[in-house]
């Protein structure tokens, strides 16, 4: 995801995988990042990325509770806005984003272009 560093996207992958927010040792021990991670490094990594508004979080007794604040298709269609926004010439890079997308893509594209022309 765009924004988030390689440990941050780790993280975010096992926040995303999970069936219900996580302590922070849960996301240390379900993290497989191939390196030995202190609880304290994870317990920054959720501390920054509740900063940035990636994760919510609530007490449960001593500890904390964290969970995702959007899934993974939001951020990612979060990440494809920014590319737009920031790029100076989004028609542009909409054009060729659309000579990029394999037929399947297209239909879906189309469908869901459909779908707002019908909401104007």
């Amino acid at each position: 995801m765009r924004g988030l560093g390689e440990l941050e996207k780790a993280v975010m992958d096992v926040l995303w995988h999970a069936d219900a927010p996580l302590k922070v040792r849960d996301v240390l021990e379900q993290l497989d990042t191939g390196k030995t991670l202190a609880y304290t490094t994870v317990l920054t990594v959720l501390d920054n990325l509740h900063r940035k508004q990636w994760v919510g979080r609530e007490r449960s007794g001593k500890a904390y509770l964290y969970q995702p604040t959007l899934s993974r298709t939001q951020a990612a269609a979060n990440s494809l806005r920014e590319v737009l926004d920031s790029s100076g010439d989004p028609e542009s890079v909409l054009l060729h984003f659309a000579q990029s997308v394999s037929p399947q893509e297209s239909v879906v594209l189309r469908k869901g272009l459909s779908k707002q022309a019908k909401r104007e």
